[in-house]
C-alpha cells in the first residue's frame, strides 16, 4: 500500500509560523532599535561634540575679527594713549587660550602684534609713521578677514557634514521599516484570523502614518498596543517624524543663511538676482511695469577712512533696517556689492518708484546714525531709476546704473531717472 504523506496539525502549523514570525518580528524590532540608537547618538554627538566645536569656532572668529579691529583703531587713534590702549587689547586678545590653540589663527596673532608693537614704538616717535605703515597693515587686516571667514567656513562644513550623517541614518532607518512591513504583510496573511486586533490594525494605522509622514504635518499619534514590538514601532515612527523635523529646520535656516549678506541681513546680490529675474518674467508676461534701481552711499569710503571699518559697518547695518522699515514687502532690496545697493519694485510705473525712493532718500539723508564710539553721523544717498518692463534684468541694472553715475555727476544727494536711449 502507497505510504500517506504527513499531515501536521493546525495547532503545531499555527505554532510553526507564529514562531517564525516571532523571531522575525524580534529581528527586525532590533534592527530599528539599533538605527533608532544610531540617530540618537548622532543627534547626541551633533549637540555635545559639533555644537561646542561650532562655538569655539566662532569664538574664534569674533577674537580676530576683534584682532583687525583694534589694530584699526590703532592708525585711526589721535592720541599716543589711545594707541597705546589698542595695543594692550591686542596683546591680550594674541594669548587668548582659542587662538592659541588654532595653529593658522595663533601665527597671524603673533604676526599681528610684533607689527602693531613696532608700529606703535615707531609711532611714539614719528607719528607720521603710521601713514607709512598703513599700507602693509592692509595686507595684514586682509589676511586675518580671510582667516575669519575660513574659521567659520571650518565650522559651518562641520554642522553639514554631521547632518548630512544623520540624514542619511534617518532615511536608512525609513527604508528598513517600509520593508519590515511589507515583509511582515506575507505573515500576517495567515495568522489575521487570531492577531487581527492585536497585530493587523496597529500595523495598519503605523502603515499610514508612515505613507502620510511629512514635516509639514503634526507627528502621528498611536493609541496604547498591547503588544510591546508594535510600541516599539509606533515610537520609532514618532521619532522619525521628530528627525525629519529637526533636519528640515536645519536645511531651512542654512538656506536662509546663503541667501542674506551676513552684515546686513539683506539679500546677497545672487539670491537678488534670481529672485529679480524670476519676478520680471512673470511682470512681462502679462504686461505689469517693473522698476530697478541702485543706490550708492555718498562719500563712503570717506567715512570709512575717518571712523574706521567697524563704524563703515554701523551705517550699513542702520542703513539696511531703514530700508526695511521703508520699503514695500513686495519690493526686492539687496546689498549689490560694498556700499551699493539694487532694488526691483514690481507693479510700480517709474513716477511711482521715483516717489517712494525720493522718500526714502529725504528719510536717509535727516536720519542720525550713532556709532560704538557714540559719535553721530548722517549719510546721504544717491539713486538711479530704471523702468525694467521692456528687458532682461542685467540691462536694466545697467540702466539704473548710468542715471546713477549721472547723480552722482550732479552733485550727489538725488534720485536721477534713466532715459529710455541709456
Amino acid at each position: 500500500m502507497p505510504t500517506r504523506p504527513e499531515r501536521y496539525p493546525a495547532n503545531r502549523l499555527f505554532v510553526l509560523l507564529a514562531t517564525a514570525f516571532a523571531l522575525l518580528f524580534a529581528f527586525l524590532v532590533v534592527v530599528l532599535a539599533i538605527d533608532q540608537e544610531r540617530v540618537r547618538d548622532l543627534s547626541e554627538s551633533l549637540q555635545q561634540q559639533t555644537v561646542p566645536k561650532i562655538i569655539r569656532f566662532q569664538r574664534l572668529a569674533r577674537n580676530v575679527d576683534q584682532l583687525r579691529q583694534e589694530g584699526e583703531r590703532i592708525f585711526s587713534s589721535d592720541t599716543p594713549e589711545d594707541r597705546q590702549q589698542s595695543l594692550y587689547l591686542v596683546m591680550l586678545i594674541a594669548s587668548h587660550p582659542s587662538i592659541l590653540e588654532h595653529s593658522q589663527a595663533a601665527t597671524a596673532a603673533r604676526d599681528t602684534e610684533s607689527f602693531l608693537a613696532e608700529t606703535g614704538r615707531l609711532a611714539a616717535q614719528d607719528p607720521a609713521t603710521l601713514r607709512i605703515q598703513y599700507g602693509e597693515w592692509q595686507q595684514l587686516s586682509r589676511r586675518l578677514s580671510l582667516l575669519v571667514d575660513d574659521v567659520l567656513i571650518e565650522g559651518a562644513n562641520l554642522a553639514t557634514a554631521d547632518l548630512e550623517g544623520a540624514a542619511a541614518a534617518m532615511r536608512l532607518t525609513r527604508y528598513k521599516l517600509m520593508g519590515a512591513t511589507a515583509l511582515l504583510g506575507g505573515f500576517l496573511l495567515a495568522l489575521m484570523i487570531l492577531l487581527r486586533r492585536h497585530l493587523l490594525r496597529p500595523l495598519e494605522k503605523v502603515d499610514r502614518a508612515l505613507s502620510s509622514l511629512s514635516v509639514d504635518r503634526p507627528a502621528p499619534e498611536f493609541p496604547d498596543g498591547s503588544l510591546a514590538e508594535i510600541h516599539a514601532i509606533e515610537e520609532a515612527t514618532k521619532h522619525l517624524h521628530e528627525a525629519m523635523v529637526s533636519h528640515d529646520a536645519a536645511r531651512r535656516e542654512l538656506q536662509l543663511l546663503a541667501n542674506r549678506d551676513d552684515l546686513t541681513g539683506l539679500m546677497n546680490r545672487r539670491h537678488f538676482m534670481e529672485s529679480a529675474t524670476t519676478e520680471l518674467r512673470r511682470a512681462q508676461r502679462y504686461g505689469r511695469s517693473t522698476v530697478v534701481a541702485l543706490g550708492d552711499l555718498d562719500f563712503f569710503k570717506s567715512l570709512n577712512d575717518t571712523y574706521g571699518h567697524g563704524a563703515g559697518d554701523t551705517v550699513l547695518r542702520t542703513f539696511a533696517g531703514l530700508l526695511t522699515e521703508s520699503l514695500r514687502q513686495s519690493d526686492l532690496v539687496c546689498r549689490y556689492g560694498g556700499e551699493e545697493f539694487a532694488f526691483l519694485f514690481p507693479e510700480s510705473t517709474v513716477e511711482q518708484a521715483h516717489i517712494l525712493v525720493e522718500r526714502f532718500r529725504a528719510r536717509c539723508a535727516g536720519h542720525e546714525i550713532q556709532l560704538p564710539d557714540g559719535l553721530v553721523v548722517r549719510v546721504t544717498l544717491s539713486i538711479g531709476l530704471a523702468d525694467a518692463s521692456d528687458c532682461t534684468i542685467d540691462l536694466a541694472l545697467q540702466r539704473a546704473d548710468l542715471a546713477l553715475y549721472e547723480a552722482k555727476r550732479m552733485g550727489r544727494n538725488r534720485v536721477v531717472v534713466a532715459t529710455e536711449a541709456a
